[in-house]
């Protein structure tokens, strides 16, 4: 049997630990940066800014199985989301030409629904019509599911798992979220996202139908002045809280996650206290 090929476009630290669990099952990893790492054994590497017009055109002759995209955007203004996410998601589907892959996957976020008042939502909830970087991503997300490939995209919330990232170096710099107001966060450890992409890679070439969205979050969304404390409790740092945030960029949302437990993904680490109790090992020994 010939292998299969997994197309991996904006392939960063979640597109690596994806692309090092299949390329061991017979996948052939094509993966594209724009300065793609000097070596990596497993991946076949491919230099192209997928945020200009016309760098992926050899993705039809590549004719992959699979295709991830996990885009980033070209700067933090709205015009970089657009050209990182509505722009390159076109580039995408002109590249792939008159090619049919099995699947098309994007990582997309949460931040697109539009509650801001701590309410429950799932995969139906309304989209944002306010949020102007939420809009890039809405319309990337748009360009996939309405276009005539299968397509799926996946919400995830706040990615966590690196022991030196901005969280944990503020927690340690003794300042955690204030209790008051309450903002609820929801988060998923990165081994989690990386699991749930390969599940769902798996499925699709096994013939099983995906949705066509799902919130990538764990089971457990908190207020972030919990889950910041509980963090600098097991690490033993003395903290304040911060100064209250401006309520319009204190926006929260409860997400639930009831089509991944549907998809029998069994999360690795179900809540926070289970994750960052992995990541806080790694900062103790």
């Amino acid at each position: 049997m010939s292998k299969r090929t997994l197309l991996i476009i904006g392939c960063g630290d979640l597109g690596m630990r994806v692309g090092h669990s299949l390329a061991p099952q017979g996948w052939d990893i094509c993966a594209v940066r724009r300065r793609p790492p000097s070596a990596e054994g497993d991946f076949n590497w491919i230099a192209a800014d997928y945020a200009r017009q016309g760098a992926l055109a050899f993705a039809q002759q590549l004719r992959p199985d699979i295709v991830l995209t996990s885009f980033t955007p070209s700067s933090m203004d709205p015009e970089g989301y657009t050209r990182g996410f509505t722009q390159a998601a076109a580039n995408v589907l002109d590249g792939l030409g008159s090619h049919r892959p099995r699947h098309l996957i994007m990582v997309s976020s949460t931040r697109v629904y539009a509650e801001t008042e701590g309410g429950w939502i799932d995969e139906n909830s309304p989209l944002s019509t306010q949020d102007e970087r939420a809009l890039a991503i809405i319309a990337a997300e748009r360009l996939f599911l309405d276009s005539p490939r299968p397509a799926s995209v996946v919400r995830f919330g706040g990615i966590y798992g690196d022991p030196h990232g901005r969280l944990l170096t503020r927690i340690a710099g003794g300042q955690v979220a204030p209790a008051i107001p309450l903002r609820y966060t929801n988060r998923i450890h990165r081994d989690d996202c990386a699991g749930f992409l390969v599940h769902l890679v798996r499925q699709s070439t096994a013939g099983a139908p995906l949705s066509p969205v799902y919130n990538g979050v764990d089971n457990d969304p908190a207020p972030a002045h919990e889950v910041e404390s509980w963090i600098a409790a097991r690490l033993d740092i003395a903290t304040e809280s911060m100064p209250a945030a401006n309520p319009q960029l204190a926006n929260h949302k409860r997400c639930r996650n009831a089509r991944l437990a549907a998809s029998g993904y069994a999360l690795l680490y179900p809540d926070f206290r289970s994750g960052y109790e992995e990541v806080c090992r790694h900062l103790t020994n």
